[in-house]
């Protein structure tokens, strides 16, 4: 019966083996380059971190941001936002 190991006859030997955990390693190590580049900035509705584009402080960001109202009109109404919605301090911040 022939075996890898056959170091004398010409056969491949031990060393056959480790070909597949070097694909293995690479294909993994592929996978997790992408996990931390490329597909960290895709993050849907349910997922942590998302934030959804109509919520009342986006849109109020969003106000402040364009002009439509003045710093002084943001932080009033974001403190009503916040009190409604159980966070204290300014922004958001707990």
């Amino acid at each position: 019966m022939e075996t890898l190991a056959q170091f004398g006859d010409g056969g491949p030997g031990p060393w056959i083996l480790l070909f597949p955990v070097i694909w293995a390693l690479v294909i993994g190590g592929g996978i997790t380059l992408l996990r931390r580049t490329v597909w960290r900035g895709r993050r849907g509705p349910g997922r942590p971190g998302a934030v959804e584009d109509n919520s009342p402080t986006t849109v109020l960001g969003h106000r402040f941001a364009s002009g439509e109202i003045d710093e002084d009109e943001y932080w009033r109404r974001l403190s009503v936002l916040d009190e409604q919605f159980g966070r204290t301090g300014k922004g958001g911040a707990a």
